[in-house]
């Protein structure tokens, strides 16, 4: 099968469990259901990454999004509607998740992207996306898709066929919203 998909391709074999070269709203990213344990662990050995080491889920809307979080405190409304960049937060006690996904401490970061592609693939999914940066451990985050490693482009299942050419280099905010509704600006 040829690894460069469209969208509805992409869709469909993430439903299937593959593993997917993608861009976000951030920068080129790998991802998979972010609900199926077993393509989890192939996104782990693709980046020679730590178990131990969490992962940043996208959703595409904050009706979504609290399918995923027990506390939802109202702030997290206003950090979503005035954010004025890509904003990953932080989250207390993730529910419907696999433990797989959770960082040690129980927490789980999302973001609701604003790319109209991952919107369409999750939309497609019906469940959220996983999101990692698409370089190996430890190594650089690639600004665009030839820069990618080949070890990277050769390991996953599926390579979404859209902005193969732009520069993305831009990585999310990223905050802290506690069981206190207190938020702890991380990057």
């Amino acid at each position: 099968m040829e690894k460069l998909v469209n969208i509805h391709d992409a869709a469909e074999g993430l439903k299937a469990g593959k593993t997917l070269l993608y861009p976000t709203d951030t920068v080129w990213g790998l991802g998979c259901d972010a609900t199926n344990e077993k393509a989890i662990k192939q996104l782990e050995q693709i980046k020679n990454r730590p178990e131990d080491k969490s992962f940043i889920l996208l959703v595409d809307s904050v009706a979504m999004l609290e399918r995923y979080v027990t506390d939802f405190p109202d702030v997290i409304y206003d950090l979503i509607d005035f954010a004025v960049q890509p904003l990953t937060i932080i989250y207390d006690r993730p529910i419907n998740l696999p433990q797989t996904i959770l960082a040690e401490d129980g927490t789980i970061a999302i973001r609701v992207t604003e790319d109209m592609n991952c919107k369409k693939l999750i939309q497609r999914l019906r469940k959220p996306l996983v999101s990692t940066s698409a370089n190996l451990s430890g190594k650089a985050t690639p600004g665009n898709y030839a820069e990618i490693s080949g070890t990277i482009k050769s390991s996953v299942d599926l390579i979404l066929n859209e902005r193969l050419n732009e520069n993305m280099r831009t990585p999310s905010s990223i905050v802290k919203v506690g069981s206190d509704h207190r938020v702890k600006v991380i990057r």
